[in-house]
């Protein structure tokens, strides 16, 4: 069997069973004081569960390296406990091609466009609203833009995806979602933007659609629960968490420290390992 084909058999079972194990992982209690450092905690806990499987895939890449092109046979049964995480890698493939085709008509602002982002406001919303609610509006969705949002709900997204059936998946990504336009909110203030004038577009908004969120767009809209909580704060003073610096990205490093060391131990040890595997199956 060539080499890349036990490869893709290995990834698919041992990152789908990495994924599996670590997909429980709880969502946690919503941050409700908001601000640019809750989201980025929230997008961090999002990606939590993937680290086990990013090593997993590093070993074996590891592994391929020094794996002759002509590797030996998978046992079976492997291959058939690869397939329902291969079901799954194909569905969460499908749901991100099928939703790069959502209609984005009818939404009063928005914020479209993986690469490019850009912002559509629909006439309703220009003729509901006056010229400083329109002004805060178009920050707010501006404030997505500049952040490369559309492309980040998309990949979002793709990860819960990817970890079904897991609830605590679906509930780490409306978390994310949450502190994400409370981060927005933030910026668009911080920008001179009145919360009032803020939160009169959002209910503007919220009565000219109740469609549901759309993946890889940014919306002004909100189930009803979320948008009593986001126009209370928007209607209180601008707290100093939403005044809080970028802080600092020493932690990325630690992945990529973890993917160095398990595509080493690979090379070390993956071929007695997967030697092993075989014999057992």
């Amino acid at each position: 069997m060539d080499r890349e084909l036990v490869l893709a058999v290995l990834a698919a079972l041992l990152g789908g069973v990495a994924l599996t194990l670590a997909g429980w992982w709880p969502a946690g209690a919503p941050d409700l004081s908001g601000g640019r450092a809750a989201e980025r905690q929230a997008w961090r806990r999002l990606w939590l569960p993937f680290v086990p499987a990013l090593f997993t895939l590093a070993a074996l890449a590891g592994w391929a390296l020094n794996e002759p092109a002509d590797a030996e046979r998978v046992p079976n049964l492997l291959i058939w406990g690869a397939l329902p995480f291969t079901a799954v890698f194909l569905r969460a493939a499908w749901r991100a091609l099928r939703s790069l085709q959502t209609r984005t008509t009818g939404l009063p602002a928005a914020t479209v466009g993986l690469l490019r982002p850009r912002v559509l406001v629909s006439p309703r919303i220009v003729q509901a609203l006056d010229p400083a609610a329109l002004a805060a509006a178009l920050e707010h969705e501006q404030a997505h833009a500049r952040h490369w949002d559309p492309l980040r709900l998309w990949l979002a997204q793709i990860g819960t995806d990817l970890l079904w059936p897991w609830p605590a998946a679906g509930n780490r990504q409306q978390r994310w979602k949450e502190a994400l336009e409370f981060a927005r909110d933030d910026e668009a203030r911080l920008g001179g933007v009145a919360g009032a004038d803020l939160a009169a577009a959002i209910v503007a908004a919220l009565r000219l659609t109740q469609s549901a969120a759309l993946p890889g767009v940014a919306t002004l809209g909100a189930d009803e629960a979320f948008l009593k909580r986001r126009v209370a704060r928007l209607l209180q003073p601008l707290g100093a968490q939403a005044q809080q610096r970028q802080g600092s990205t020493v932690w990325m490093l630690l992945p990529a420290l973890g993917i160095g060391l398990a595509l080493l131990a690979g090379t070390t040890f993956g071929e007695p390992l997967v030697r092993t595997l075989f014999a057992v199956a």
